[in-house]
């Protein structure tokens, strides 16, 4: 739902864009750094320490933003910087979902790593609708919303992160991710309904 609603974020975004278009960096830079500053998190993930991994998820959240600020501010938007953007926004989520695999997570109902699973498939069919609808012809205009986009899924895969600190035994942080993984898988059927009423 979030990517329908960026117009609530358009004077924060000017105002970002104005700081960081004076540094020698191109959206694309942002882009890649975001990356790095995902691997970072994942380790920390890794070695539980979970408070390191907010902080550095975060900036990685941050610089995602500032890449698409810069190139609207500046006027160098490209299809390529577009598909880059995208690209990496596939990378830091998935190198995320792996460090996760890495917790001591209960089992409820199934293990957690599968439940990391279905939030990773979920996720990547949310966003191969979207391109699969536009690559055959069955929309003009790529599908957005849906109930659980990549906005709301950082969101609560960062308050699922909190939670962690706040529960040691990860119990909470499961449940986290069975409501992620279900709203995900959802959300990825809306998108296909909705390409296949469009296209008949």
């Amino acid at each position: 739902m979030l990517d329908l609603k960026r117009h609530l974020f358009k004077g924060f975004e000017i105002k970002i864009a104005k700081i960081f278009s004076f540094l020698p960096f191109s959206p694309n830079h942002y882009t890649l750094i975001s990356i790095f500053f995902a691997i970072i998190s994942s380790y920390f993930i890794i070695r539980q320490k979970l408070i390191l991994a907010i902080l550095f998820f975060l900036i990685a959240g941050f610089l995602d933003f500032i890449d698409g600020a810069v190139a609207r501010s500046k006027n160098i938007s490209t299809k390529t910087g577009a598909y880059l953007d995208t690209i990496a926004d596939r990378w830091v989520e998935g190198i995320l979902l792996f460090g996760l695999l890495f917790l001591p997570l209960p089992k409820i109902l199934l293990p957690g790593s599968v439940w990391i699973f279905l939030i990773l498939f979920g996720s990547f069919l949310t966003t191969y609708a979207k391109a699969a609808a536009k690559e055959k012809g069955l929309v003009e205009k790529e599908l957005k919303g849906g109930f659980l986009s990549r906005g709301e899924r950082i969101i609560l895969l960062l308050l699922s992160l909190i939670s962690g600190t706040i529960d040691p035994s990860f119990i909470l942080m499961t449940y986290f991710f069975i409501l992620i993984a279900f709203l995900a898988n959802f959300t990825a059927l809306e998108r296909i309904c909705s390409a296949l009423k469009t296209g008949t």
